[in-house]
């Protein structure tokens, strides 16, 4: 199915789960922020949420700084 990352298009499996999209672009543990369709997913919630056809995915990388 097709879903959209960070503004690209990109093909993933069906009913596949924040978790293992975010183990599939290498992200896990990395600390970030994820929206679904502009409604942020908590962090605790990645395993049980599924995403759909033409959902909008927001990844976005904390940064520190001092």
């Amino acid at each position: 199915m097709q879903i959209e990352i960070n503004g690209d298009r990109t093909e993933v499996a069906e009913a596949i789960t924040m978790a293992e999209l975010l183990e599939q672009l290498a992200l896990t543990g990395k600390r970030l922020a994820v929206e679904v369709n502009a409604e942020l997913v908590p962090r605790s919630r990645f395993a049980e949420h599924r995403l759909a056809a033409d959902d909008r995915v927001e990844i976005i990388h904390a940064v520190g700084g001092g």
